[in-house]
């Protein structure tokens, strides 16, 4: 570019002018620049303690609620003879090796549950054939509670961990290669001929189109599963298991050992709600395009 370029070029654009002589302007923004910052730091983070705010207020109403239908005379356990029986089953190692046995149970049976559901559900999605032959048996097995599977397992495979996980594997497989097919049929016509006018391929609209307006439906599809695995533990450990929150509870059930039946259902609750924050973290941050209420 010449010099004379370089002016008439300045001239149309002139650079803002820095040091003592900027204009009053710039220095009124630069000193509504910091308050406004700090302003929406502040704005962002009441958003974020109001529903922590709120989950105290509800855990702390749900205990006084519970308590009070205790004095009232129903047949449950109040919350100081609870934690005293969790007190007891932490310090003699109990609660650990139940909670470890039930969690290695759901994790691989939910595991092995997502890794098959999710292409599954993608070429239920993508194939119209695959979708012919596949889908009457997905429903058909849907209409079947996985603890009528029960008997069945145990026949076919023992009374070993294997029966348990298969059990927890097929409820979180149902529930997530619905949510997989679904987001894989829902995604937007528009976008997948757009792809197509600018030369992209099947293989390429697939990987850049269709898995990420999926990815939603399959992370919701995976919450699902993980509520519906821990559901079936309970009645998966009724195969022979020695160990577990689930066969801890069927065994106090026998005794009417109410207080230790109050310790396994938040024991799951708590392991439950900690991997269903685990995977919303996660969903939130590989949806970070969608929109947000």
């Amino acid at each position: 570019m010449s010099v004379l370029d370089k002016r008439s070029a300045d001239q149309r654009h002139p650079r803002p002018e820095q040091g003592p002589g900027a204009p009053p302007e710039a220095e009124a923004a630069d000193s509504t620049a910091g308050p406004a910052k700090s302003a929406s730091e502040s704005s962002r983070s009441r958003r974020r303690g109001l529903p922590l705010a709120l989950n105290a207020v509800s855990v702390a109403l749900g205990i006084a609620i519970w308590w009070a239908l205790a004095s009232a005379g129903f047949k449950l356990p109040t919350p100081p003879e609870v934690v005293d029986r969790a007190s007891t089953l932490i310090s003699d190692g109990t609660l650990a090796d139940d909670a470890l046995a039930s969690l290695t149970r759901v994790l691989i049976g939910f595991a092995l549950g997502t890794a098959v559901a999710v292409p599954v559900g993608f070429l239920m999605g993508w194939y119209g054939i695959l979708r012919g032959l596949i889908e009457p048996w997905i429903q058909f097995f849907r209409t079947i509670p996985p603890l009528a599977i029960i008997p069945l397992a145990v026949v076919a495979m023992g009374i070993d961990e294997t029966p348990k996980i298969f059990v927890i594997f097929l409820a979180a497989f149902l529930a997530c290669v619905i949510s997989t097919f679904q987001g894989v049929v829902n995604v937007d016509r528009t976008l997948i001929n757009a792809a197509r006018v600018l030369g992209a391929g099947d293989a390429t609209i697939f990987v850049r189109v269709v898995v990420p307006a999926s990815t939603p439906f399959i992370l919701v599809g995976m919450r699902v599963g993980l509520g519906s695995a821990w559901a079936t533990l309970v009645a998966a450990e009724l195969i022979a298991a020695q160990q577990g929150l689930g066969y801890r509870m069927q065994n106090a059930q026998l005794y009417y050992d109410l207080p230790t039946i109050f310790v396994g259902l938040i024991s799951i609750g708590i392991l439950g709600l900690l991997m269903d924050r685990v995977l919303l973290l996660a969903e939130r941050r590989l949806t970070r395009w969608q929109e947000r209420r």
